[in-house]
């Protein structure tokens, strides 16, 4: 064809059937939470497989680049191919390394299956976008908010299974267990999910290409992967070093480490109110708003230094809600707002947004590992909070 696009396919006019949105939201949330299973289980598979803190503590950083450029190289071609096919085919895959996980007998072996189930995680990337296609234009953020809802509490309760299933019955076996309920959705979905027209017959070079075309026409775009990825360094500076804080501090398992992604969960529950005021206020509006609830939930870690031993917990906690509040109120608003920009070419816009998000939580871990271990949490505070403050002046309009 001399075209390099297919006409795009028509709007949506009826509603998203309640049974499809929580397919599409517990597909989002089981593959996403692959990526976060090993996080409080750091303090065991150490030991188990003999390898030094720092080098373990590679196991999630190179979860979350491998999801970093599965999005940047993957996820664009949902606008190409059928999203069904690429779903249920990333689903396979993961499955089959969530298990290469659950059998590695080395640290380098356990780093590569880690590195692959952050490429095939990114399944999650091609259903939000499925989402935002079948929503009329009237309900679209709050579909999406919806089945953010589900990859978010994926993300945080994912914390709260691996701490509890590593402390009784190890780390292996959640490895094993993720892998099962991949395949299980992946049933789900394959029963529940329409076809889906591609939107343009561009080579796989040129579809790469085109992302740079989008970066460069869109300053609305630029705007929202700066704010949301600096953001993410805050986010991930936190859920990464807690585990290690809580062990070195308070003597404390995984369990209890993992527990705290409860108190990040009830954040979660801003998705879906996030994606109705971003339909009725506008999303640039709630990013605003949103990010300031974040900046306000990682100041609040600074009282810690000043707080009696036993209230530091509920702190943590406490400000667990209101940053992970804002952090992914901001984070649907910037969704709404990317989608609307160029609808024909939803897969690759999304794949800018999570590329800079993933790559600011990959930046988090490293750099708040850092600061936890020359300046202590204090350090891993004023981390988060500066970065939440410059997400703010990046959002200014």
């Amino acid at each position: 064809m001399s075209s390099t696009h297919i006409p795009a396919v028509a709007p949506a006019t009826h509603a998203v059937a309640p049974r499809l949105i929580l397919a599409m939201a517990a597909g989002a949330g089981f593959s996403v939470a692959s990526i976060y299973y090993s996080q409080p289980m750091l303090g065991v598979i150490g030991p188990d497989l003999g390898a030094a803190p720092a080098a373990t503590g590679m196991v999630p950083t190179l979860t979350q680049l491998g999801y970093a450029l599965g999005i940047l190289l993957l996820a664009p071609l949902g606008d190409r191919f059928d999203r069904r096919q690429l779903i249920l085919a990333k689903a396979v895959l993961l499955a089959l390394m969530l298990a290469g996980a659950a059998l590695a007998g080395s640290l380098p072996t356990l780093l590569l299956a880690s590195l692959l189930i952050g490429v095939t995680a990114t399944m999650a990337q091609d259903v939000v976008p499925a989402a935002a296609s079948l929503a009329p234009a009237a309900e679209r953020g709050s579909v999406v908010g919806k089945v953010m809802t589900g990859l978010l509490l994926g993300i945080l309760l994912s914390r709260v299974a691996s701490g509890l299933v590593a402390q009784w019955l190890g780390w292996r076996s959640m490895f094993a267990l993720a892998a099962v309920s991949v395949v299980l959705i992946a049933v789900a979905l394959a029963r529940a999910l329409p076809r889906f027209a591609p939107t343009n017959t561009l080579r796989y070079p040129a579809l790469l290409g085109s992302l740079v075309a989008l970066w460069r026409g869109q300053p609305a775009l630029r705007r929202a992967v700066f704010a949301q990825g600096l953001l993410a360094v805050g986010f991930s500076a936190f859920w990464s070093t807690l585990a290690l804080m809580l062990h070195s501090r308070y003597q404390v398992g995984s369990a209890v480490a993992g527990a705290f992604g409860i108190a990040g969960a009830a954040g979660a529950l801003a998705a879906p109110l996030a994606g109705r005021w971003a339909d009725r206020l506008g999303s640039h509006a709630v990013a605003r708003i949103a990010i300031l609830v974040a900046l306000a939930g990682f100041a609040m870690l600074l009282l810690e230094a000043w707080l009696p031993r036993a209230a530091v917990l509920p702190l943590l906690a406490v400000s667990a809600v209101v940053f992970d509040f804002g952090f992914q109120s901001a984070l649907v608003s910037h969704q709404t707002l990317v989608y609307g920009l160029v609808p024909e070419a939803r897969s690759r816009l999304n794949a800018l947004l999570f590329t800079g998000v993933f790559l600011g939580m990959a930046s988090g871990g490293a750099l708040g590992s850092l600061a936890l271990a020359h300046w202590g949490w204090t350090g891993v505070a004023l981390l988060a909070t500066a970065a939440a403050a410059l997400s703010l002046v990046v959002r200014r309009r």
